[in-house]
């Protein structure tokens, strides 16, 4: 039968009209995304993922573990985000997306609404100078090295798009400190940093300054 399909003169013509259809389909995906969109990456329920979801979820829809800002060149689209492996960097939005599907974790854009649409441009010339720098994998306020939710705020901070508040790192089901990042802190040698400032994905998602748009 495959034989068949070959052999007919109609089958090139429909291999073409396919293959612009896939095209069109990917195409679209990409055509309602703007700069400056925010890519929040939904939290797993365990590890490292689930201990930051874990102490800082606030609404039940929007469980998130890491976050990037959307880069608009021409018709390509890049991310500029801070994470554990290549630290602070610029990465083609479709390895990003690549890298949570293989981790089984969605991506959902959030957009900030027009009254502060402006900051936008200065946010992500300040996101671009900070590429290069390490990642902070001690999670406490550092101008040498960033993390995620960390590299966002600065990037905004001008505007004060975003505020740092007091972390804590209380399991709400216990009232005390969640057993891993007592573990995290112990193995570094270093305190608990509750109360201390910072800011986490799901405190940004939380903005009254956002709207949410869409999974991708």
């Amino acid at each position: 039968m495959n034989q068949i399909l070959k052999n007919n003169p109609v089958y090139p013509v429909v291999c073409i009209v396919l293959l612009f259809l896939i095209s069109a389909c990917k195409s679209i995906k990409n055509e309602d995304l703007k700069n400056g969109d925010l890519l929040f990456v939904t939290a797993k329920e365990s590890g490292l993922s689930g201990a930051i979801n874990n102490v800082t979820q606030r609404q039940k829809n929007a469980s998130f573990d890491h976050i990037g800002i959307l880069k608009k060149e021409g018709n390509a689209f890049f991310v500029l985000h801070a994470a554990p492996e290549g630290g602070s960097q610029k990465q083609s939005l479709k390895n990003f997306v690549k890298a949570q599907v293989k981790d089984q974790q969605n991506v959902v854009v959030y957009r900030l609404k027009d009254n502060y649409q402006y900051t936008i441009p200065s946010a992500i010339a300040k996101a671009e100078s900070m590429i290069g720098k390490p990642y902070n994998f001690n999670y406490i306020l550092d101008d040498n090295s960033y993390y995620c939710s960390d590299f966002i705020e600065r990037a905004f901070r001008e505007y004060h798009i975003f505020k740092l508040e007091p972390m804590t790192f209380i399991d709400p089901k216990t009232g005390k400190t969640n057993l891993f990042w007592e573990e995290f802190y112990e193995k570094k040698k270093l305190k608990v940093p509750e109360g201390e400032p910072g800011c986490n994905p799901n405190g940004l998602a939380a903005s009254d300054k956002l709207e949410r748009i869409k999974q991708l």
